[in-house]
């Protein structure tokens, strides 16, 4: 698995999203290369923290569509996708992600689960699920309101359009703002000062934290997946998907 490259060090598991051909797009297999990290890092006293990052230009375009229409993921299959879902919105030890260049669909919304985000100021950050006659994903229904209060979260969600780096700070999706060069080097610095402290001390606070909400979480995730996965049969998802591969502009006028 090149796509998704996994460094250990110094207590830290770093992830990096590894397509750069492809605006490193998820495909079903890099959704449980990431997923299989996350449990074998859950589960090894000697990891830490885990870091998410891309490259200085862009962190994820979202999901392959090529592989995505293929190989479409259904909660009752528990695809990967889904794996990898309930496995970062779960995960009990710190997470953080380094964001430079695009980050859209799911790119955007695995941040909801990180600790800390820091983006380049290049980043962009969108969720257009509905342009694709879909519907929110990863939790983002619940969260994407309760972090961004309700009318800028229809905004970004009802619109699907892009928010920068600065958007994303003043709403609080990101820690801090710095040159595209300077978010991963900062990010391993910050990633090595968490693990030097007690693990103890780490994971219980996170899980006192997320404990008012992680099943609220987690219900919602299944029920995005359920909902998805009927939309993803529909006209218009089929419309804007043929649009898609065809280059053109979609025409939802009669669906």
């Amino acid at each position: 698995m090149q796509d998704i490259l996994i460094h250990t060090a110094d207590g830290v598991m770093t992830l990096t999203i590894n397509r750069l051909d492809k605006k490193n797009s998820f495909t079903q297999a890099m959704y449980g290369a990431v997923a299989d990290a996350l449990e074998h890092a859950k589960n090894d006293p000697a990891i830490r923290v885990t870091v998410i990052q891309g490259d200085v230009t862009v962190f994820s375009a979202g999901n392959d569509i090529s592989d995505f229409l293929q190989r479409k993921p259904t909660p009752q299959e528990d695809a990967p996708v889904f794996k990898f879902l309930r496995g970062i919105a779960s995960h009990p030890k710190p997470i953080i992600a380094a964001v430079c260049g695009p980050a859209v669909g799911i790119g955007t919304t695995l941040l909801f689960h990180c600790d800390l985000v820091y983006a380049g100021d290049n980043a962009a950050f969108s969720m257009p699920f509905v342009n694709l006659g879909l519907c929110p994903e990863a939790g983002s229904s619940l969260l994407v309101p309760q972090m961004m209060g309700y009318h800028r979260a229809a905004e970004a969600l009802l619109l699907g359009e892009p928010f920068m780096a600065e958007a994303a700070l003043e709403v609080g999706l990101v820690n801090r703002i710095v040159p595209p060069t300077e978010v991963n080097d900062m990010v391993q610095t910050l990633a090595r000062k968490l693990a030097a402290k007690p693990i103890a001390s780490l994971i219980e606070t996170k899980r006192l934290m997320k404990k008012g909400q992680m099943a609220q979480v987690l219900a919602q995730i299944a029920e995005e997946g359920e909902t998805f996965a009927r939309l993803l049969q529909e006209s218009a998802a089929k419309e804007a998907f043929t649009a898609f591969l065809e280059k053109r502009k979609p025409d939802f006028s009669k669906v």
